[in-house]
């Protein structure tokens, strides 16, 4: 594991203002760690302003090659704070709404997105973990999507992105009937890609990251956009898109470094060209 930095208060902040998003940087790897424990990490305004805003730095910084979101061993984020609805209930259908530009940056980042998940990953907070390239799951942790108790539906992805991750019958099971699962059962169903002890979550999925950022950049990248592609475009055109990618990462420097140091039996110098 990497050297760990002290955390610093998100760049979104301004001097004097609340801070709910602390930035820590592992090596290549950028943990973001959701901080509004008295309200379970619920996502106001000020939340989502911060997340999105520490997201944008991220994908912007050369020295982070993998992103984890996290949040407090109680609660991942519990959703939308509740008494920010009135606001939203005055828009009208095709209004865009204050998290609407976070989950639109998460799905369009160019570095992986790894959520730490421990407790409850409820509605947007569910849709988060989602919208991420893949999620690591605590045993305490608890998904759902508990839109429909209270008269409306997941509005940041989540009808779209379970249907997908987990496939129509088990998609609906936590859309209709809105109760909580397991993380058993969500890595069961394909919604996370591992659980493991909570104490071991954080480190887990920043272990991930760090593997990621071993890897070559660029592939990365273009690989990540291929697979994230799949699940919108059908099969013909997704292996057109695979190809392209393909073709462009085979003139890369990275490419002819990592061909050599394979045939030299060496650890490869990637520097992201």
């Amino acid at each position: 594991m990497s050297e760990q930095t002290n955390p610093t208060p998100a760049s979104a902040a301004a001097a004097g203002d609340e801070v709910f998003v602390q930035v820590e940087d592992r090596g290549g790897v950028r943990v973001l760690t959701l901080d509004r424990p008295k309200a379970l990490n619920a996502l106001s305004v000020d939340l989502v302003a911060q997340l999105t805003a520490a997201l944008t730095d991220a994908e912007s910084t050369d020295s982070v090659r993998a992103i984890v979101l996290t949040g407090s061993d109680k609660a991942f984020c519990a959703g939308a704070d509740i008494t920010q609805i009135p606001q939203m209930q005055k828009a009208a259908p095709l209004d865009k709404l204050a998290f609407d530009g976070l989950f639109s940056t998460i799905a369009r980042l160019n570095k992986p997105t790894i959520a730490a998940v421990r407790g409850m990953a409820f509605g947007g907070g569910c849709e988060i973990a989602l919208a991420c390239d893949m999620a690591i799951a605590g045993e305490s942790a608890q998904f759902g999507v508990p839109e429909v108790k209270l008269g409306v539906l997941p509005g940041a992805g989540g009808t779209q992105r379970l249907v997908h991750a987990l496939g129509k019958a088990k998609a609906m099971r936590m859309l209709l009937t809105g109760e909580p699962v397991t993380a058993t059962w969500a890595e069961s169903a394909g919604l996370v890609a591992e659980v493991v002890a909570d104490v071991d979550v954080l480190d887990t999925a920043v272990g991930i990251g760090e593997t990621i950022a071993g890897n070559a950049p660029l592939a990365v990248r273009l690989t990540a956009d291929a697979a994230r592609h799949a699940e919108e475009l059908g099969l013909s055109r997704g292996l057109d898109l695979e190809r392209r990618n393909f073709l462009l990462l085979l003139g890369t420097e990275d490419a002819a470094e990592g061909i050599s140091a394979f045939a030299e039996r060496r650890t490869a110098d990637f520097k992201g060209a």
